[in-house]
């Protein structure tokens, strides 16, 4: 069982691993997207979480929003944009 230390929470999350380079590519997008919206952003290694490093072990990179997933593997800078700037 997770523990409430383990779960994304509120905000934007990033849930990653070393070595992986598809990380490294999401980073670079939230990180462009959130700066440009003024919003801050953290990532966790899913080493710190490894509750949701082994649920998401197949998709990572993981994004979540406000503790939802909303997207894996290849974050797409236009559906973040719109899904952090709201209706």
């Amino acid at each position: 069982m997770e523990t409430s230390a383990e779960l994304p929470g509120a905000g934007v999350v990033l849930l990653t691993r070393a070595g992986c380079h598809l990380c490294e590519d999401a980073r670079a997008v939230v990180r462009r997207v959130t700066a440009d919206l003024g919003l801050d952003w953290r990532e966790v290694s899913a080493t710190e979480a490894p509750g949701l490093g082994a649920r998401f072990a197949e998709e990572l990179p993981v994004l979540f929003i406000d503790g939802v997933q909303r997207d894996f593997w290849s974050i797409d800078e236009s559906r973040l944009r719109r899904l952090l700037r709201g209706p």
